[in-house]
């Protein structure tokens, strides 16, 4: 799942989890199946749902995570290795990634493998979503947002896609409306 702008909203969108198993480890392939199949649902029906009043679906924490560990795992991701987070009320989440970036030439602040944790807000608007960072932390250390950039442009280059920014808008999948979290869960309306 490199950083490109096709993936980047899968990041976003269902990357909204708190299964704080390491990368690699087990996951629920049942409760990966089930975030899967509600996306597919949401897809195949977008069409004849046209005008149609607004649909809820709910994902747990647990659902998304299996799902986002089982993506990893299934596309061999060369660069994120675990993607966890943790969801709060008002669209608020916050999250680790692993990156691994070994063997690649990096900047001096930039280690091989590192834990980066975040916290912010998504946003939804007019059919794009954009994930609003706040704070960003390299291990235990702040540091400034742009490191996100840095690391993306790099991981870009190693995938051989389109680099983005982390203030980039995105569209939402086919038949996705908007979506809301609370603790321990995600609303997908379509």
């Amino acid at each position: 799942m490199p950083f490109s702008k096709k993936n980047a909203i899968l990041i976003i969108l269902l990357t909204m989890g708190a299964n704080y198993a390491a990368a690699g480890s087990a996951y629920s392939l049942q409760e990966a199946r089930r975030v899967v199949q509600g996306l597919e649902k949401i897809q195949k029906e977008s069409r004849s749902r046209a005008g149609a009043p607004l649909r809820a679906t709910d994902f747990t924490e647990s659902e998304l995570n299996s799902y986002i560990a089982y993506r990893i795992d299934v596309e061999k991701e060369q660069v994120m290795k675990e993607l966890r987070l943790k969801l709060f009320a008002e669209n608020r989440i916050e999250g680790k990634i692993f990156i691994d970036l070994s063997g690649q030439k990096l900047p001096l602040s930039l280690k091989p493998q590192m834990n980066l944790y975040f916290e912010g807000t998504f946003q939804i608007q007019n059919g794009y979503i954009r994930l609003d960072f706040q704070k960003l932390f390299l291990e235990e250390r702040q540091v400034p947002l742009m490191l996100l950039d840095i690391i993306i442009y790099i991981a870009s280059k190693i995938g051989n896609t389109e680099a983005t920014s982390i203030n980039d808008w995105y569209l939402l999948p086919n038949g996705i409306k908007d979506m809301r979290t609370g603790p321990g869960r995600v609303t997908v309306f379509d």
